[in-house]
Formats: structure tokens, sequence, C-alpha cells
């Protein structure tokens, strides 16, 4: 096998080889692989590694496929939503004067690169601190399965709104304003149609793959060609197609592709500089503000009517600097504002709050659980609609997940047991595409426990199959199931053989492989539609009558 192009994307097989097996590390004590992946930079950094340009690009193609691919599954009537751009602007306008009034007041202990920072300069490192990480969070929200949840959409959101605000700063710090022919833009809305046709003659394999590609850089370019930000195009005509059948299918089809190129985002932060004893210790000092982002946005977000667990595993989402945070320090440098080492600072930070972040989503459920009533003090009573307590009625199945699988399961378990039978999904779109085919299906985090309190205190639930995404996310429901003492069957799907005796050892009584499984469903439906079948050797047309 030639490896010269991997040499030249990466400098070395080393550079894989160091980040595959951090990244391992990372997976083994239950962290996402990425922390590894960030850890890997700086391991790099200090054997004197410096990111060249084609990791640069390697960076920006991840950037961009994965702002498509949230696109691909975006719901612009998020953003309508005052707990998206209001909590957004509030938060903005809290934390970074308050941010710059604590690194102003740290400039008095002396630091030779903090000395010289007037409140002003103290405002843009604020400015460039108060971002959370859009690659962080949704690739957190994408391993766990949780990117259509209610706390995952609002993350989402919030991110996309902060992202506009860095995109306008960064029109006013170069003077460089979108020019007239930025209007030509509009013109990719009436092509929608043309867009969704293709995707539907596209077909399941590779020219799917490659559509998606050219749509994704298509846009990026586009928009960049007008003086926007490229990644804003490729989230634009992801958004375009996102109502097609076919949406989702593209989105898992480029999801290997994403993964693979973010590598060199991961790389790229530990590789921004030169790090130091001082860089680091102030990046770790930094670093704990993170923490006050979270709270901020908690408080925030229950004061706009959420629940309190949905605004805490909001909040843990966002509790993160970002990759921004890196873009903006990069500008006040070139421009002379700040010093060059402010540039590995807040690196030094965002790695670390990463590291923080994943560490708080991970056991987000247990820390909610654990201290369910004093987090619920804190919620309103009138909370929105779309975040009530859900309520199953008389139901004896429940069906979590509502995608094809689930909505299959559905329908032969309401055949067999009738009006018993009611579907769980956290999916908006997906509840109102169920209702209106007539099954009764609610809009709700199966992952909360207060759901599962309720349920188990109605003694009517007698079984629960589980048809979501991944392990993750029914290893989660089958804990909420445990910590309620529900005494019911519960039933779950797995794609993958070694999931099977994982789901078991948490607690499923039945596991359904639904690959290995297929064949044998497929038999036994083609056998149910066919006359009796004469063995093989037998010769019935000469038998007597």
């Amino acid at each position: 096998m030639d490896f010269e192009l991997i040499a030249i994307v990466f400098g070395d097989v080393a550079w894989i080889a160091i980040a595959f097996v951090l990244g391992l590390l990372s997976r083994t004590v239950g962290l996402p692989p990425l922390v590894g992946f960030l850890v890997a930079g700086f391991v790099l950094n200090l054997h004197g590694v410096v990111g060249g340009d084609m990791l640069r690009k390697l960076s920006d193609l991840g950037i961009t496929l994965l702002l498509f691919i949230v696109g691909l599954k975006l719901n612009l009537r998020v953003f309508a939503r005052p707990q998206v751009w209001a909590v957004t602007g509030l938060h903005m306008a809290i934390i970074v004067p308050l941010f710059a009034t604590a690194i102003y007041v740290v400039t008095a202990i002396g630091v030779p690169f903090l000395s010289d920072l007037d409140f002003a300069r103290s405002l843009l490192v604020a400015f460039a601190l108060s971002f959370s990480s859009t690659v962080f969070v949704v690739k957190a929200l994408e391993d766990r399965g949780r990117t259509n949840a209610l706390h995952g959409r609002i993350a989402i959101g919030i991110l996309i709104v902060q992202d506009l605000a860095a995109v306008v700063f960064l029109a006013i710090s170069a003077g460089k304003w979108p020019t007239y022919w930025a209007l030509l833009v509009l013109l990719v809305f009436p092509l929608r149609p043309l867009l969704t046709l293709l995707l539907q003659r596209v077909g399941h394999g590779e020219l799917m793959v490659l559509y998606g590609f050219l749509l994704a850089l298509g846009g990026a370019q586009l928009f960049e060609l007008v003086g926007f930000k490229g990644d804003l195009g490729a989230l634009v005509l992801g958004v375009l197609i996102a109502n097609h059948a076919k949406a989702d299918e593209m989105a898992k089809s480029m999801l290997g592709f994403k993964d693979f190129f973010l590598l060199g985002f991961f790389l790229s932060v530990g590789l921004s500089g030169q790090l130091t004893l001082e860089t680091f210790l102030i990046g770790a000092a930094i670093t704990p503000f993170v923490l006050f982002k979270s709270a901020l946005f908690f408080g925030l977000l229950t004061a706009f009517r959420l629940q309190a667990r949905t605004s805490l595993l909001a909040s843990f989402n966002l509790g993160n600097f970002s990759e921004f945070g890196l873009i903006v320090a990069a500008i006040g440098v070139a421009r002379g504002w700040i010093a060059a080492d402010w540039l590995i600072v807040i690196a030094v930070a965002l790695a670390l709050s990463c590291v923080i972040s994943s560490g708080l989503n991970v056991a987000s459920e247990r820390i909610y659980t654990r201290h369910r009533n004093m987090w619920k003090r804190l919620q309103r009573s009138d909370l929105v609609a779309d975040d009530q307590p859900l309520d199953i009625g008389a139901a004896t199945i429940a069906i979590i997940g509502m995608g094809r699988i689930g909505s299959g399961a559905y329908d032969t378990m309401r055949e067999l047991h009738g009006e018993t039978v009611v579907g769980v999904d956290f999916d908006q779109a997906t509840v109102e595409r169920q209702r209106s085919g007539g099954r009764t299906v609610l809009l709700g985090d199966p992952g909360d426990a207060d759901f599962w309190d309720r349920v188990q205190s109605a003694h009517t639930l007698e079984l629960v199959m589980l048809a979501l995404p991944n392990l993750e996310a029914n290893l989660a429901v089958i804990d909420q199931l445990k910590a309620a003492s529900f005494g019911g069957r519960v039933a779950a799907t797995v794609r993958f053989q070694d999931d099977i005796e994982t789901l078991e050892e948490a607690g499923a009584s039945t596991v359904f492989n639904v690959y290995a499984e297929a064949g044998s469903g497929f038999a036994a439906h083609v056998a149910g539609d066919l006359p009796a079948i004469t063995p093989a050797g037998s010769d019935d047309s000469h038998s007597s009558p």
C-alpha cells in the first residue's frame, strides 16, 4: 500500500498511531475519543511537530462536512424560540463583561503578556471565550444519539446563533463586508426542487456520498465567493434538503468521512503554537470559567420555561470554549491587539474545557437523578408546551424510538394488543409524522428519569421495546428503568453482535440483532404468503389420487 498521501496529510504515519492510541484510551475511561485526539495534538506539539497547510485544509473540510450534516438535521423553527436567540444574546451580554473584568483584574499579577492588557483588549479575549464549541458539542451529541432531543436542538440552535455573531465580528474586524453579489445566494432557495429531485435519483451508494460532498463544498465555495463564511453555505445547503425522506440516509452515509476529517481539527488545536509552562498554567487557570458559563446557561434556560433536566443537559453540552475563540484570537494577534501567546492560552483552555465537558456529559443523567429534587425546585411551573412531563395513560407496551424499526414494531404490537401500545420519540418532526399516520406517539426524552418514575407509579406498563439509534441511547434508558425499579420486561435492538452481551448485562431481557434476524424475518414473511412447497426429491405428480 502506498502511504505517500497519508504522509503528506499527516506529516508522518505516527500521527495517526498517536491519535488512535490516545483516542482508544479516552474511550476506555468513558470519554469521547475526540478528547484523546485533543491530547494527541499537545503531545505532538511537545515533540516539536508543527501543523502544516494540509492539516489546516483537512480540518476545514471536516468542519464544513459537520455543518452540512447539522443542516440536514436542522429544524428552522428552533431559531424562533426565545430559548435560543434570547438566551444566546443575554448570555453573551452578561458573560463578556464579567470575563473581561476578571481578566483585567488578573493583570495585576504581572504575567508578561497580561501586563499590557487594557480593558478594551480584555473584552476581546472575553469575547473569544464566550463561544461554545460547535464541533465538540455536535460530535458529542451525535455519539450519544441526542442530536434531535430537545436539549440537543436547543444547544445546536444556540451554537449557530453564536456562530453568526462570530461571522459578524470577523466581517467588522477585517473591514470586509459581503459584496452586492451576496444577494445571489438567495437564488439557491428556488433551486430546492431541483436539489431534492437529484437526491431522489442518486440511489443509495457512492453517488449519494459524492452528491453530499458536492452540496457541502459547493455551498461553502459559493458563500465564500460573495463574502460570507463558507461553513454557513454548507449549513444552508443542508437545511434546503433537510425535509427530504433521504436526508437522514445521506447524513449517515457521510458520518465516517466527517469523523475522519475532523481528526485534523482536533490535532490542529494542540498544534496551534509553541506550548510553554506559562501559557499552559494560564490556560488551565481560565478553564474553570466554563463552569460559570454552564451555570449561567442553566439559569437562563430555566428562566425561559424549560425543565430543569433539559436546561441542565443543554448547559453541560455548552460548557466548553470554542474553536471560534482561536479564530478571534488569531485576528487579535494579526492586528496587534493582543500578544501571540493568547492563541496558545485559548487553545489550552479549549482542550481542557472539552475534557471537563466530556466528563459532565457522561455523568449528566446521574448528576440530575442524584440531586433531582434540588434541580426541580429551580424550574418554573409554567413549562413550554414541548417540555411538559409525559403521561402514557393506561398503556401496557411502550415503543421507544419511532424510526423505521420502531414504527414496524408499533404496528405489529398494535395488531396483537390493540390500543394499549404507545410510542415515544424525542424528535418533534418524527412525532408529528407518526401522529399524522394515525399512531399514538408522545414527544419526550426516554432518558428522562421523571418520566419513568411516573410510569412506574401508574403500574400499567409491562413491556418496553427499545428501538433507539445506538447502544449508548439504549443503555441510558435501561439505567433509568433500573433507577425507577421497573419490574416489566425490556427488549432492545442492536446493529452489532458484540453489543448483545452488553445490553443483556445491563438488564435487557430480550436483545434483537436487526441485521442477523432480518433473514429469518424475511423468510417467515415469504413463507406466510406461499402455498406448501413440495420437499426436494419427492414427485407428487405420479402419486395415486
